[in-house]
């Protein structure tokens, strides 16, 4: 993963959100890293579609599939052994799919409790049938 030119050179410590729920922690390993020395902006993105997944599935009450990467932003490099933490919430719902948001926030691990957001994204998941064809969620779940 790249630095964003945009982002701080010196990360600067947060809080964690109180308004999302936590769905992941994991601790990416020097096989994740890309040529930088850096964890592999790819294998961030599919463990925020995990976290996204987690937060969509209760709503489409079966099969669903990832139909769009609505926003991604990596803020900051994640570094091997840092711990990090996947925080979502539902955005929408609609007739067939739902969007949620995902935080990433890393911890070095020899300085736990000092968090940075490194990443946020908006993800939209379409329920599907058993022949991979969008269906409506379910009204309950709305």
């Amino acid at each position: 993963m790249s630095a964003n030119p945009h982002a701080s050179a010196v990360p600067r410590h947060v809080s964690l959100p109180v308004d999302e729920q936590l769905v992941l922690k994991v601790i990416p390993m020097p096989r994740d890293v890309n040529a930088n020395g850096d964890i592999f902006g790819g294998w961030v993105m599919a463990q925020v579609d995990l976290a996204g997944a987690v937060i969509a599935s209760p709503y489409a009450h079966g099969r669903m599939a990832t139909v769009a990467v609505n926003e991604f932003i990596f803020k900051q490099p994640v570094r091997v052994g840092d711990i990090l933490s996947f925080f979502g919430k539902l955005v929408r719902i609609g007739r067939t799919s739902i969007t949620v948001k995902i935080e990433v926030y890393a911890e070095h691990f020899l300085a736990q409790g000092k968090f940075t957001k490194v990443t946020e994204a908006s993800l939209t998941y379409v329920a599907i049938d058993d022949d991979g064809r969008p269906r409506e969620v379910p009204k309950a779940a709305a």
